[in-house]
């Protein structure tokens, strides 16, 4: 990726996980009927949000954790031409461990 994203607060850049193109059977499926992916990869953290005494809270996610997100949570941005989401931690369901 040749622009660097530095998200603010409680932000985080996450590269979704690529879906699968064909079905089990070989059928090749088109963009339109692939469901929309709920896991990825965490590309770059904000540095937390503020508390009411303005103190920063650190975020419980760190870069290149895998995490489980709400399916239409986000906003989706293409950079170079691969597809990114912007999430808020609140969006973050879970963090896979491997």
């Amino acid at each position: 990726m040749s622009m660097k994203l530095k998200p603010l607060g409680d932000r985080l850049v996450v590269e979704p996980s690529k879906q699968e193109e064909t079905t089990a059977s070989g059928l090749v499926l088109p963009e339109t009927a692939k469901e929309k992916p709920q896991q990825g990869t965490v590309l770059a953290v904000g540095p937390g949000r503020r508390d009411d005494d303005g103190d920063r809270i650190e975020m419980d996610v760190a870069v290149g954790d895998v995490v489980l997100y709400a399916k239409y949570a986000g906003t989706e941005i293409k950079i170079d031409g691969e597809k990114l989401l912007i999430l808020k931690e609140s969006d973050i369901l879970a963090i896979v461990e491997q």
